[in-house]
């Protein structure tokens, strides 16, 4: 089970981050209450291990701008959660390693996301960050073909695990449910959250290198494990 531990906004809850487990940390460069500049997002992603995927997260932003702030900042992943349209994201794809498209639950274009020329989908809330959990059923709207599908929205310790089980997602991102304060975690919810993730689904996609990203490896060439 890939976990995503995102509105990471300092060095500290990043290390917790990966220290409990975390596959990627998500760092908001879109306006929020748990927003953080690129360059320091950089700082950050620098400490960490190689085979952590930092990703940097964006909504409505003009394409260039997506590439120009995830390259600048040495990130190895774009999340795009506004509506982009398909050329956007595969604008940005082109620049840069990994992309990943996110989609409302309920809304008409999760399912044709297998359209967008991403690495995996997400399906979150119609307002996320809001820590809401909507209607899981929702997310079968996402067409078949998309292996890798991202489930956030409300997603808390206590629930994970259901929502691992109903879902059967490739992955799970949170940020207010391991939280103490916007952009501030709490390290026993992160690790209850993330045991509870893996334990729910013990079986890890194959990730293998594929790629330099500047001086860092891109450890991710993302294929379910068979």
């Amino acid at each position: 089970m890939f976990v995503k531990i995102c509105g990471i906004t300092s060095e500290e809850d990043a290390l917790l981050a990966v220290a409990m487990g975390a596959d990627a940390v998500g760092f908001v460069l879109a306006p929020s209450s748990r927003q953080i500049a690129a360059v320091r997002a950089g700082d950050i992603a620098k400490r960490l291990p190689p085979e952590v995927l930092t990703v940097g997260v964006f909504r409505d932003e003009a394409p260039k701008r997506v590439v120009e702030l995830v390259n600048k900042a040495g990130l190895k992943a774009a999340q795009l959660h506004g509506g982009e349209s398909m050329d956007d994201v595969a604008h940005v794809r082109e620049h840069v390693p990994v992309v990943i498209k996110a989609f409302a639950a309920g809304s008409g274009e999760l399912a044709r996301a297998e359209r967008y020329k991403c690495d995996a989908i997400m399906i979150d809330s119609a307002t996320p960050g809001s820590g809401k959990v909507f209607d899981w059923a929702l997310a079968e709207d996402a067409p078949q073909s998309i292996r890798r599908v991202i489930l956030a929205g409300g997603l808390h310790p206590g629930n994970v695990a259901e929502a691992i089980h109903k879902v059967k997602p490739w992955g799970v991102d949170v940020a207010s449910g391991v939280e103490r304060s916007p952009g501030r975690k709490d390290a026993t919810l992160v690790r209850q959250f993330i045991s509870a993730a893996k334990a729910a689904a013990p079986r890890r996609p194959v990730m293998l290198p594929t790629e330099d990203v500047g001086d860092n490896v891109l450890p991710y060439d993302w294929q379910e494990d068979g």
